[in-house]
């Protein structure tokens, strides 16, 4: 039975509940004499907790009292002195530090399980050089989760693109804490400052909520969809909607923006307004294939249309191409949290079982 060793960076949310799934599928995968996979090293940006025989179902207490100050020599040695065979960075992180090193990493025998989205969208020269360093080493990086949680959106687009199948525009929902605050703010009373509020209470926003609002991370996910598509394209070339006023940016504190978020109402409290009886307001991605057009917008979208019929913090990707003509595939559901990421890169993990020997 084939044996992965997965060596884990971060251990926040995701990468906590990605241990958790994988100690209780463990028994299972050997039963069914599939695969074996061991966690010989957690990490986080200062501490590194070393097992050979993998981590056990005590590992956070584990890691508070036996996790040492490391550097990615130590990374390196620990694993080549213990002669662990399929090694598998897997990178439940939001690090470009870490992105950076992806191709150490890759020259010194790991493939890449990714959560993280940056190395997708560094520069084209990152994205084309890392790719070429994985084929000259024959090793796989594999990333369904970095847009669409653990929906199939990046595997669907590759498999249409692979077989031939020309898409020609990609449209959608792509974030489940956006998803959340317009749904919620476009059938209720509240204002916007109270339902970012309430998602942010609930654990659907980011810390600091203007990560989501800025429109940043859709972009992120739209310009991985179009380098699939073999598009040449760069972040600065996403035409945004920033929502967040210039005064509330990045030159203001988190509290500052906190303190002042009711300056949002205005704007989109008009734009709600100006609703139809039959419409919503939908905060959605669009990639226009022909023109090369990667655009994060509001829109009002009908209340009967896939995106208006949305619920809570779903997620929806509208994929059209040439046969399916003018009814698009579209593929909805979870979009956001840490089980159903954590469950995603699982998942590569196991579909990265399937082509080691």
């Amino acid at each position: 039975m084939k044996k992965l060793n997965l060596i884990l960076f971060g251990v926040g949310n995701v990468g906590s509940t990605l241990i958790n799934q994988v100690l209780k599928l463990q028994e299972q995968l050997k039963e069914k004499g599939e695969v074996e996979l061991n966690i010989p090293i957690i990490l986080n940006s200062t501490t590194a907790f070393f097992e050979k025989k993998g981590v056990r179902s005590s590992w956070e207490a584990d890691f508070k009292s036996f996790g040492v100050p490391y550097n990615f020599d130590a990374v390196l040695h620990f694993v080549r002195k213990s002669k662990l065979e399929n090694l598998v960075a897997v990178d439940a992180t939001a690090s470009e530090e870490l992105v950076q090193r992806y191709p150490l990493l890759v020259r010194n025998g790991f493939h890449v399980v990714a959560a993280n989205k940056v190395a997708n969208t560094l520069s084209a020269e990152f994205y084309n050089d890392l790719r070429q360093n994985l084929r000259e080493n024959n090793k796989h990086f594999l990333y369904e989760t970095n847009v669409g949680a653990g929906l199939p959106i990046v595997e669907t687009i590759q498999n249409l693109h692979a077989a031939g199948e020309k898409v020609t525009r990609v449209r959608g929902v792509f974030s489940g804490s956006l998803s959340y605050i317009f749904n919620t703010f476009s059938e209720s009373d509240k204002s916007f400052d109270a339902v970012l509020t309430e998602a942010g209470e609930k654990g659907y926003t980011e810390p600091d909520p203007r990560v989501d609002l800025s429109g940043k991370d859709v972009a992120r996910k739209l310009l991985i969809l179009a380098r699939e598509l073999q598009l040449k394209k760069e972040l600065s070339e996403v035409k945004i909607q920033d929502l967040v006023p210039v005064h509330l940016n990045g030159g203001s504190s988190v509290a500052d923006f906190r303190k002042n978020q009711s300056d949002l109402n205005e704007d989109l409290s008009a734009l709600k307004a100006e609703l139809l009886p039959d419409e919503v307001i939908r905060h959605v991605g669009e990639l226009d294939v022909a023109t090369g057009e990667l655009e994060v917008k509001l829109v009002k979208e009908k209340k009967t249309s896939p995106l208006g019929s949305l619920q809570q913090a779903d997620a929806s990707f509208e994929i059209f191409t040439e046969s399916y003509g003018a009814r698009p595939l579209v593929i909805q559901g979870a979009g956001a949290g840490a089980a159903v990421t954590a469950r995603g890169v699982l998942s590569d993990i196991l579909r990265l079982s399937e082509k080691l020997n």
